[in-house]
C-alpha cells in the first residue's frame, strides 16, 4: 500500500476534488483504493453521496479506536474503492489529542489495521494543523493540488518547510509524490504564465498533466457522485484519468 497525504493549507485549490476523482481513476484502472476523509468539513464523504447519517465508524473513531479501521471502510459506487468518511466531530480532535503521547502517530498506527489496498488517500484539512501532521507522518508521499491563479506560490514555502521537518523529526520517507496544477484556464494568460513560474520553481516535482476549470467538475459533488461517473467524457474527468496514468508510469518524484 502507498499511502499519498493530499494536502494544501490553502482552501478552494481543488483538493477534494483532485483526492475524489483521482482515487476514482486509479479504482477505475484496477487498483484497489482507500480515500481517507480526514477533513472535518467532510466533503469527500459527500462527493460520494454518503449520508452523515452514515458516517460511523468515521475517521475521528480511528484516531481513538483503531480497532474500528475495518469497519470504517465502506464501499462505494465504485467497484474497488472504499471510503472512510469524516464526521464535524474530527475539529475538536485536535483539542483532545493535544497534550497525550504520541499525539501526530495516531493515524499512522490506525490505517495499519485498514483492509488491504493498493492505494491510500488522505483527503486533508485546509491548513496545517494537528491533523494533517498526523496524515504526514503516516503517508509515503504529499500530493500538493496548486491553483494556477496569482496567489498560487503564496503559502507554499510554509508547507514545503512543514514537509522537511516531519522528514527530518517523525518520518525519514516522507516524498513530496508530485504538484497538480489545478483550475488552469488556457484561455488566460495568466494561468499559463502562473504554470511556467511553478515549472520553473518545482521542476520535475509537478506533473505534466493539468486540471482544468470545468464545471462538471464542480457539479459532481452536489450529485454525490465523483466526476467520472457523473461525465467520463467531460475535459476534467479526462484530465485525472490522464494524472493517474502518469501517476502509475512515473516513480514517486524524491524531494
Amino acid at each position: 500500500m502507498r499511502t499519498i497525504a493530499v494536502a494544501n493549507q490553502k482552501g478552494g485549490v481543488g483538493k477534494t476534488t483532485t483526492a475524489v476523482n483521482l482515487a476514482t481513476a486509479l479504482a477505475a484502472s484496477g487498483h484497489r483504493v482507500t480515500l481517507l476523509d480526514f477533513d472535518p468539513q467532510g466533503n469527500a464523504s459527500t462527493g460520494f453521496g454518503v449520508p452523515r447519517d452514515r458516517r460511523h465508524p468515521s475517521s475521528y473513531d480511528l484516531l481513538f479506536d483503531p480497532e474500528l479501521a475495518a469497519a470504517a471502510a465502506q464501499e462505494t459506487l465504485v467497484p474497488g474503492l472504499f471510503l472512510v468518511p469524516a464526521v464535524e466531530g474530527l475539529a475538536a480532535a485536535e483539542i483532545e489529542l493535544s497534550g497525550q503521547p504520541n499525539a501526530a502517530g495516531r493515524l499512522k498506527a490506525a490505517i495499519q489495521k485498514l483492509p488491504a489496498c493498493d492505494w491510500l488517500f488522505i483527503d486533508c484539512p485546509p491548513s496545517l494543523s494537528l491533523l494533517t501532521l498526523n496524515a504526514l507522518v503516516a503517508a509515503d508521499g504529499v500530493m500538493i493540488p496548486l491553483q494556477t491563479e496569482f496567489y498560487a506560490m503564496e503559502g507554499l514555502s510554509q508547507l514545503l518547510k512543514t514537509i522537511e521537518q516531519v522528514r527530518a523529526r517523525q518520518n525519514p520517507r516522507l516524498d513530496i509524490e508530485g504538484v497538480v496544477l489545478t483550475m488552469h484556464d488556457r484561455r488566460n494568460r495568466l494561468s499559463d504564465l502562473v504554470a511556467a513560474d511553478v515549472r520553473a520553481a518545482l521542476g520535475a516535482r509537478v506533473y505534466e498533466t493539468m486540471i482544468p476549470r470545468n464545471v462538471r467538475l464542480s457539479e459532481a459533488p452536489s450529485h454525490g457522485m465523483p466526476a467520472l461517473l457523473y461525465d467520463m467524457r467531460c475535459p476534467g474527468s479526462e484530465a485525472y484519468m490522464a494524472l493517474a496514468r502518469e501517476m502509475i508510469g512515473t516513480p514517486a518524484k524524491a524531494a
